[in-house]
């Protein structure tokens, strides 16, 4: 972007400067550290000019809005358009009380729903499985059958909403359960919107929740994303989550890189099931954390639409563009909140939603202040609702496409977390012999991710302890603190007796010949490596539970117990 006599000019003038005014200021006065860096400790210059990307060529790195590699953004005119999605995170007790929660958020203007499921579910179990004991209805809602699925969506008709769904290990029971209710509702299936997370590489490599090995797990995945390619073109199938992976202690570029890495692992995948690379990857989402380090995540995400474009194109012949744009959900960082100060965390919220938005998000979760101590009260929540819609409407962030491009740190740092990234990825393809896939699966099997994870958690809480990383109100500026707040309290016990009630209920209503008759052809289904999704839908439609379902899967898969290598 600079010619050369120009950058040798711009390199003069710099040593001038750190010559006869740096130098001296330096002497004088210092600065307060010795050392700058991000959260993930990634050192930052004092100063950035166009030495630092000499090397940009403008149409192949960053080019315009809505066109290859996407640096600046998936649309021409990204929020001037409309602005992102506004998912609050909504869940817990009963399906009555989450569907009360549902309408209060979308009362108060939020355009999209986010669903929490409680441990049970999340694991493919029944609220009355005695290792349910003590979690029905405490950190989500509880989801046993078809029945409490009809009572969360009360009142909500699935062709006007968006829904998102955090689950994993029972995400395709899930799924057909919203299936069974848009027809119910007779929405056309072609019509349902909303987003499955049903990453479960990320489940073995950070948050460890499990029912079958990887390999039939990853069959799963592949079942949903073959079948909304085919039924459901608007529903995204899969969530390739790195939420996870950095709350569970990684940097943002190893964030980054195990994410797209579990992301070209899917395509891989449903592509040697025969799938057409531009029939189902346009349905492929994203999700990513945004901590507190504003411009690394800004970077993060712009190298995070960059790399994406380049391997879909370059390694799997993908053409339509769809296929090649990285569209994303941010959360905020659930880890950066502190129970110490809560209200500081409206602050931290605020700025990594800003860093979100700077960074091209399609949509955003903002985290409530109290979720240090408890599930979101309706006070918190309605606080970081209107976070993001203060960012929308006044606070400017929203009305120029890509505000922060051009930034010499901006495109320095991209550039650098492109880097970082795409040598991580690398090394991941290497390890499946040229298959990224199979490199995930080995990388999971042999604990590389875990310990790379391991690492680097446990390099920052050893700054945090020296104090070389500052978190406010914790280990600097931590007085007193005399904020007094409402927590919400999930009576569990009522929540679990009103759960049994209704299952009970369910189990005397449902005629078990058509149950026995549904999980039989399922399990024919797997033995004969047909895809699962339409014997699932047939199942909770005879109101199969989640945990019979399930079950069936367990019983001709096994369960799986991790077992680390040696590095």
């Amino acid at each position: 972007m600079f010619d050369r006599s120009d950058l040798e000019s711009i390199r003069e003038a710099r040593e001038e400067w750190e010559s006869d005014r740096l130098d001296a200021h330096l002497d004088g006065h210092g600065e307060r550290r010795e050392r700058f860096a991000t959260v993930s400790n990634l050192e930052v210059d004092r100063l950035y000019t166009p030495e630092d990307v000499a090397d940009l060529d403008y149409e192949t790195d960053l080019g315009f809005p809505g066109e290859p590699p996407y640096t600046r953004g998936v649309y021409p005119t990204m929020y001037r358009g409309r602005p992102w999605t506004m998912r609050q995170f909504a869940g817990f007790g009963t399906a009555e009380e989450t569907n009360e929660r549902f309408h209060y958020l979308i009362d108060e203007g939020q355009t999209g729903l986010s669903t929490a499921f409680d441990m049970p579910t999340l694991m493919g179990i029944d609220s009355d499985d005695p290792m349910s004991l003590g979690e029905v209805g405490k950190e989500g809602v509880a989801v046993d059958t078809l029945r409490d699925m009809e009572i969360l969506f009360d009142g909500i008709d699935l062709g006007d909403i968006s829904t998102s769904f955090t689950i994993n290990p029972s995400a395709p029971v899930v799924y057909a359960m919203y299936v069974a209710i848009a027809d119910q509702q007779g929405v056309p299936r072609d019509q349902i919107r909303g987003t499955l997370q049903n990453d479960m590489f990320k489940e073995f490599i950070a948050q460890k929740e499990w029912v079958i090995p990887p390999e039939p797990s990853l069959d799963l995945v592949t079942d949903v994303v073959e079948f909304c390619a085919e039924e459901t073109p608007k529903f995204h199938p899969i969530s390739i989550s790195g939420y996870h992976i950095r709350e569970a202690g990684s940097t943002a570029v190893q964030e980054l890189a195990f994410t797209l890495a579990d992301g070209f692992a899917y395509v891989e995948d449903a592509m040697d099931r025969g799938l057409d690379v531009d029939e189902f990857a346009p349905q492929l989402s994203f999700f990513f954390n945004s901590h507190n380090s504003v411009f690394e995540e800004v970077a993060k995400f712009r190298a995070a639409r960059r790399i994406y474009a380049h391997v879909m194109d370059e390694w799997y012949g993908a053409e339509a563009e769809g296929s090649l744009r990285l569209k994303f959900h941010t959360q905020t960082a659930g880890q950066s909140l502190t129970a110490q100060q809560p209200l500081n965390n409206v602050v931290r919220v605020t700025l990594q939603a800003l860093a979100a938005v700077l960074g091209g998000t399609q949509s955003l979760h903002t985290n409530s202040f109290d979720e240090a101590l408890a599930l979101p009260s309706e006070r918190a929540v309605r606080v970081a609702l209107r976070t993001q819609q203060i960012i929308a409407e006044e606070s400017g962030a929203a009305d120029i496409v890509d505000p922060l491009g051009g930034s010499f740190a901006i495109e320095a740092l991209t550039d650098e977390v492109e880097a970082e990234a795409m040598a991580y990825i690398e090394e991941i393809r290497e390890m499946g012999d040229g298959s990224v896939r199979d490199g995930v699966l080995r990388g999971i099997e042999e604990g590389y991710f875990q310990r790379e994870i391991q690492e680097s958690a446990y390099e920052y809480q050893e700054r945090v302890d020296a104090g070389e990383e500052v978190v406010v109100g914790v280990n600097k500026y931590d007085g007193e603190d005399d904020s007094e707040l409402d927590i919400l309290s999930v009576d569990e016990a009522a929540a679990r007796e009103r759960q049994l009630g209704r299952l009970e209920s369910v189990h005397e209503d449902r005629e078990e010949e058509a149950v026995e008759a549904a999980l039989s052809a399922l399990d024919s289904a797997i033995q004969s490596d047909e895809n699962t999704i339409p014997y699932i839908i047939d199942a909770v439609k005879a109101y199969a539970t989640m945990g019979e379902i399930m079950q069936v899967f367990e019983a001709e898969h096994g369960s799986y117990q991790e077992t680390l290598g040696v590095a």
